[in-house]
């Protein structure tokens, strides 16, 4: 096997060495090589998918339907794309000029950080979330600004972005998840509407990752675009809503002049989409039978959660429930210190259950579990044994 020219080892973009491995990633294929593990680890939805997405695949190959698409997706796609959008959260959205069809929300995160950040800006991220946002902020040699929600519930509160404004001076764009990863917490209308009268005072271009928006519980979903359009990016996909992340489609919508900008960094990357994954997404988006889809396993996933949660709360661990999503940020239980990577450690080795530690979700993470119910009842009672054999409970 060829090795690499030593000499070579400068010539590497620098923004790299500011960029680590996703430790996510990283523990669960190492807890995967653990015989007989329970696996909550990764956001996979454990659901086939929908089997109407399945018949517009394979006509979509049927009909030789293997070219080039437009960059920015298919029209079938993106007007299915701007009907789901007015139909969940009532927003308008032109297909031709405000929707970019991405590889996943992944690539939608990259390509719209892409176009906004210059060298030294500053973006707004409230923790724990995500670690990618950080990642991509410092890959482009950006400045990111944790913000830590822990002490409020995990929501960011107007004043909490007030300060983080008040104490930096070259802040570009503010990065929003929710529902969030890995809290499973959301924000209400009237949350949303009191932090878009601060943003609406400023140039920050608002990222909304609302990839996991289909999966609330008793409520519904409200976009942050609903009050502050003109300057927001909304970030979604199919992924989570129709279980099929291996199909990675996502999409970007923005104001036309901003897509513009997106637009070029989107299409110098991709070129375009598979046709036949864009197929696919149709019915989920834009169908009776995608919608019912999802609402069937949303249903599962609220069962899932309620059990995990009261289980996980019998146990000592203090855990509030989450309104979306499909994740339990679960708080060590107090005999058990705070050393959460410690801790899921020992109870992958030990207990054999992999969950992710806390803290690999940023600031305000320390000592807590992220549980993914994005797997089946079967599997969730069998970790919970597990994790109460190990507590000797």
């Amino acid at each position: 096997m060829p090795e690499m020219k030593a000499s070579l080892s400068q010539q590497f973009n620098t923004n790299l060495t500011r960029v680590q491995p996703t430790p996510i990633r990283t523990f669960d294929y190492k807890a995967s090589k653990i015989p007989e593990i329970v696996k909550l680890t990764l956001g996979e939805p454990d659901f086939n998918v929908p089997e109407v997405a399945k018949e517009a695949a394979i006509d979509s190959i049927k009909d030789n339907d293997s070219h080039y698409s437009a960059g920015s997706g298919t029209p079938a796609l993106r007007t299915a794309i701007s009907h789901y959008l007015k139909d969940r959260y009532d927003l308008d959205y032109d297909a031709e000029t405000e929707i970019a069809v991405t590889i996943g929300a992944t690539e939608a995160i990259y390509a719209s950080l892409f176009a906004i950040i210059n060298k030294g800006d500053q973006v707004l991220i409230p923790t724990p979330t995500f670690p990618l946002y950080e990642s991509v902020v410092n890959l482009l040699g950006g400045e990111a600004i944790n913000i830590d929600t822990s002490a409020n519930n995990f929501v960011l509160s107007p004043e909490m972005l007030k300060q983080a404004l008040a104490d930096h001076d070259h802040v570009k764009a503010i990065v929003l998840n929710y529902p969030s990863n890995p809290t499973g917490v959301t924000y209400s209308a009237d949350q949303l509407k009191a932090l878009a009268d601060v943003l609406a005072d400023t140039n920050l271009i608002v990222i909304a990752d609302e990839i996991y928006s289909e999966l609330i519980y008793g409520g519904h979903h409200t976009s942050i675009a609903k009050f502050i359009p003109g300057q927001t990016v909304v970030l979604n996909g199919a992924s989570k809503s129709g279980a099929m992340t291996g199909y990675r489609i996502g999409f970007m919508a923005a104001p036309a002049e901003l897509m513009k900008r997106l637009g070029m960094v989107h299409s110098i990357m991709i070129t375009s989409p598979s046709d036949p994954a864009m197929a696919a997404a149709i019915p989920v988006f834009d169908s009776e039978a995608g919608k019912q889809a999802t609402l069937d396993m949303k249903d599962a996933y609220e069962k899932r959660r309620d059990y995990i949660v009261a289980a996980l709360q019998k146990l000592g661990f203090t855990v509030a429930t989450p309104h979306g999503a499909f994740y339990v940020f679960a708080k060590l239980p107090a005999d058990q210190g705070t050393d959460d990577v410690k801790f899921a450690t020992r109870l992958a080795e030990e207990g054999k259950v992999a969950v992710i530690p806390g803290s690999y979700f940023g600031d305000g993470g320390e000592g807590f579990l992220r549980l993914s119910y994005a797997t089946s009842m079967e599997n969730i009672k069998l970790a919970v044994e597990r994790i109460k054999t190990m507590l000797g409970k």
